[in-house]
């Protein structure tokens, strides 16, 4: 896709959901250590059960130290309503004890550094950068924007690695942050998974699942 119909499309998606920048419920807001653990905890399920679960995890371990110190099964019990909450339990913390082990309590400041945290791939490490940190290294790519990537025709490939360089090279730098959480917007009102709303979708005449869809009608 042309960089100017990127923009165009972008454009229009910001002006359609002109929260999606500022909303006070996604789960990457807070200090930068309640955003790594939250990020790790939300991978593969919904913002609001994480949200749930915010408050009490973090009254109880407000601090890497605290959780580091942590039971398994006291974690758990906070987490349990949460998808693969043993793993995830483990994982953070696992990344608790690295943040005193090896970056003295703090939050490493580099995607090099935060890959070595178990649980943290590249989409929670570009989250970590740009939310926590206000760096913008990459895209983060989870299920709706690989979802959208592709349908919308940023890209032509379900694989997250080669859709986060298809964005990052269509897009200015500047926005790759702001990128994922606008079309996260999308992917949730709109370009649902299983019944995308194409009709009323405010980007379709610029959508290649629309017009392929238009296609097929016509024929």
């Amino acid at each position: 896709m042309r960089k100017k119909d990127a923009q165009r499309i972008y454009s229009l998606l910001l002006e359609h959901y002109p929260d999606a920048l500022d909303s006070p419920t996604t789960v990457s807001r807070g200090t930068a250590f309640e955003i790594l653990i939250i990020t790790i905890l939300s991978a593969q399920t919904t913002d609001k059960a994480v949200l749930a679960i915010k408050k009490p995890l973090f009254s109880k371990y407000p601090t890497p130290i605290a959780l580091a110190k942590a039971k398994i099964a006291d974690v758990e019990k906070i987490i349990h309503s949460l998808g693969f909450y043993h793993a995830k339990a483990r994982h953070i913390i696992s990344a608790a004890q690295m943040l005193i082990k090896d970056f003295d309590g703090g939050i490493p400041q580099t995607m090099e550094g935060l890959l070595t945290i178990p649980g943290v791939g590249r989409k929670t490490a570009n989250i970590v950068l740009y939310q926590a940190l206000e760096k913008n290294v990459g895209i983060a790519v989870d299920t709706h924007v690989r979802r959208l990537a592709k349908r919308i025709g940023f890209s032509n490939t379900n694989n997250i690695s080669i859709i986060e360089r298809d964005l990052m090279a269509i897009f200015p730098q500047n926005q790759w942050g702001d990128l994922t959480d606008v079309l996260i917007a999308h992917g949730r009102a709109c370009c649902t998974a299983k019944k995308p709303q194409c009709k009323i979708c405010p980007i379709n005449t610029h959508c290649r699942y629309f017009q392929d869809l238009r296609k097929k009608i016509i024929q």
